[in-house]
Formats: C-alpha cells, sequence, structure tokens
C-alpha cells in the first residue's frame, strides 16, 4: 500500500475544508429561522434576523396553535396520508417497475410507452377538477389528496430504472425453483432494491407532507382536520387579513409577530420531517447512485 504524499494530503485537507464550508452554509439558513422563530418581534423588526433568539418569547408559536385549534388533528391526519400513500406507493410502484421488466410481460413497452406520455401531457386543472369532484366524487374527501400522489410517471420510470441492475436470472432462477410471481418479487427481488425503495420512499414522503395543493382544491370548510401545510397557509392568511382588514384598524397590532410568525410556520412544518432523514440517508445516497454507471 503506497503512502500518502503531501500532494494527497493537501488535496484530503482542502476536500474537508469546502465540505463543512459547504455543509455550513446548508444549515445555517436554519438555524437563522429557528432563532428569528423565538426572538421578538420588536427586535427583529429593528435588528433584523439572527441565529440566536433575542428576546426569546414564543409567542409566534402561541398564536400558532391558538389561531389553529385543530393543528393536532392536521398533524395527525399529515401523519397519517404520509405513511398510508408512502407505504401503499411504494408497494404499487416497485411492483409495476418490476413488472415493467419482465422479459415474458407482453405489453411491457405499451404501457411503458403510456407512461411516458402521461409525463408529457396533461389534460389542464379544469378537467382534473370534474374528473375529482363529479366523476370520482371525491369533493372534501381525504382521497383527492391522497390518490394523486401516490404514483407519478417520473417515479415509475425512476423504479423502473433501478429495477434494470437487477440481474433477470435471479427471475429465472426464482421459476426453475417452483417460486411464484409474487415470491419471486417478495423473497428474491424486493430486498435487493432497498436503496430504490428508501430514494423514491423519501420522494412520496416529503411530496404528502408538503402537500397544500390538492388540499385548496378539494377541501372545503366543512373538512375539520386538514393537512398540516394548508392549515398552517390558512392561519398565515386568516392573520394577516385581519391585520389588514377594517376591523384590524381598531385593534393595536404594534406587536404582531408578522416575521417570526413566518419563521415559527416553517418550524412547525417542516421539523418532524427534518427528523426522518438521517435514518434513510445511506440508502438514499447510494440508491441515487444505482444505475448511474452501466457496465
Amino acid at each position: 500500500m503506497s503512502q500518502k504524499t503531501t500532494s494527497d494530503f493537501f488535496v484530503e485537507r482542502l476536500a474537508m475544508v469546502i465540505v463543512i464550508i459547504f455543509s455550513l452554509l446548508c444549515v445555517l439558513p436554519f438555524l437563522l429561522i429557528i432563532g428569528t422563530s423565538f426572538s421578538s418581534e420588536e427586535i427583529v423588526r429593528v435588528k433584523g434576523f439572527s441565529l440566536f433568539p433575542r428576546g426569546a418569547t414564543l409567542e409566534a408559536y402561541r398564536m400558532i396553535f391558538k389561531a389553529g385549534s385543530n393543528i393536532l388533528g392536521s398533524y395527525v391526519v399529515t401523519i397519517s396520508m404520509t405513511l398510508t400513500g408512502t407505504l401503499v406507493g411504494l408497494g404499487v410502484i416497485s411492483m409495476t417497475g418490476y413488472a415493467l421488466n419482465r422479459h415474458d410481460f407482453p405489453l411491457r413497452n405499451i404501457i411503458s410507452f403510456f407512461i411516458y406520455f402521461a409525463s408529457l401531457f396533461s389534460a389542464g386543472l379544469a378537467p382534473y377538477y370534474l374528473l375529482m369532484t363529479q366523476g370520482y366524487g371525491l369533493k372534501d374527501n381525504y382521497l383527492a389528496i391522497l390518490l394523486p400522489l401516490m404514483m407519478s410517471p417520473w417515479l415509475i420510470i425512476l423504479m423502473k430504472n433501478f429495477v434494470k441492475s437487477v440481474p433477470y436470472e435471479l427471475t429465472e432462477a426464482g421459476k426453475i425453483d417452483g417460486a411464484g410471481d409474487f415470491a419471486i418479487f417478495a423473497r428474491l427481488i424486493l430486498p435487493m432494491l432497498k436503496p430504490a425503495l428508501a430514494t423514491i420512499g423519501l420522494f412520496l414522503a416529503l411530496g404528502y407532507w408538503n402537500e397544500w395543493y390538492q388540499s385548496s382544491l378539494f377541501l372545503s370548510e366543512r373538512v375539520t382536520y386538514k393537512p398540516l401545510q394548508y392549515m398552517l397557509y390558512q392561519i398565515i392568511n386568516q392573520l394577516s387579513y385581519l391585520k389588514n382588514s377594517v376591523a384590524g384598524a381598531f385593534v393595536t397590532f404594534d406587536n404582531f409577530p408578522e416575521e417570526t410568525l413566518k419563521m415559527a410556520t416553517a418550524c412547525v412544518a417542516t421539523g418532524p420531517i427534518i427528523l426522518v432523514y438521517p435514518f434513510v440517508q445511506k440508502y438514499f445516497i447510494s440508491g441515487i447512485t444505482v444505475g448511474a454507471v452501466k457496465g
């Protein structure tokens, strides 16, 4: 084993410094959000944002949970939809990607074409809304948010490319041993797709956690518990409207936590999902490189 030269040592240290600086640049904005969310609104207006709380207060968080009395219910709805949609979506997407790579599946090229075609063209918002509300009758139904995000052409194509890295000889060996299609998929193929499942699962989970647009289309005020992001969006709009309305002209809003409220909303919305990432990080990093190099 050759010893490291001076140039190798210098390059390693330089790379470490660059990685550390880049990591700090990624972390500092989030620390800025956290520090400002716990700061006093008056100090923020005068001195601007800060990494550490100045005039520490929980007023912004108190206002969020007071204005959104159903916010805990929104957490339950969002967590339930994220877990359900991610697990079911992974099952459907992985089976679809595997089936489209089976050499003995005669319709795989035709179905792949339609999936790719659907990723390029869309019918538009109006037909989509009419289909969901009148065709499927999903107005004020959580399925209107759960189902559209469960699959996407892009994720299916991504999984299809992942499955290409799995030798087809495994499927043939399973057939020789007398295993059925589902047994081959569950026992032989699925364990080899852990990086792919972690990568696509993270995409699905983030999609469900950050969802608000579908909720604004299909969930009216008759729905008590709305997804978290849409609930927070409504809270900010309602408080801003109150401040700028005629009724607000008779109320003093000098201490209204406008900027700190936005930062606290970001913390409430992103905090829980960030805790999940460290557990799938190693699979995600390896997953995005699968299929990058082909022999």
